[in-house]
């Protein structure tokens, strides 16, 4: 299926962002031929209380914004590695219980599929990933009044999508997941929500 260009938020932090960017990254490395943006956004700033100092403002939170620091260098500077580092980034955090705040957890991860892991670190202490973290999280937050990920962006529409299961492989599964939670945003704009009330499994 044709569909639009789409954006996706994400923090290594949420489990329900693991399980939708599975899903993507199983389509996406199945052949689908989307055009999505993968947007890192910081929970860790949306918790931050107004009037408080902003997580990229304050040295004693830069561990909090590691791993997606990290994972703009590798989108940006090593595309071709992205999603497999995307995908054991999430795997790190939600399957192993490791703590992306820690840099040898961080380079062992990039290290794992292949990244370069000296050369994301010297990137990152330019400073030029935790400046464009910060552009796209605001731009989320302000242009598409994101509040949490995942977000699904298609046009001027912005949804917060959780999805509770993952593709566990099957790539079949993950690209109809995906387009269906896209066609639904990009062609029923009249549904405002649609929440269960209980969740069944």
């Amino acid at each position: 299926m044709d569909l639009p260009a789409f954006s996706v938020t994400y923090d290594y932090r949420c489990p329900f962002a693991r399980n939708a960017h599975e899903h993507l990254v199983a389509a996406l490395e199945a052949g689908a031929g989307w055009d999505v943006t993968f947007l890192p956004f910081s929970l860790s700033q949306v918790h931050v209380k107004e009037g408080d100092t902003p997580v990229w403002g304050d040295p004693t939170r830069a561990p909090d914004l590691l791993a997606l620091e990290a994972s703009i260098v590798v989108r940006d500077r090593f595309p071709a590695q992205f999603l497999a580092a995307h995908q054991a980034l999430f795997g790190a955090r939600h399957d192993d219980a490791g703590d992306l705040r820690d840099e040898a957890v961080v380079r062992g991860v990039l290290k794992q599929v292949g990244v370069d892991a000296d050369a994301v670190f010297a990137a990152l202490a330019d400073g030029d990933a935790a400046k464009e973290l910060q552009r796209e999280h605001e731009a989320s937050a302000v242009d598409h009044h994101v509040f949490g990920v995942p977000t699904f962006i298609v046009g001027d529409r912005a949804v917060f999508v959780r999805l509770m299961t993952r593709p566990k492989g099957d790539a079949q599964l993950a690209t109809d997941t995906i387009e269906h939670v896209v066609s639904l945003i990009d062609g029923h704009p009249e549904l405002n929500e649609f929440k269960y009330t209980a969740i069944t499994r």
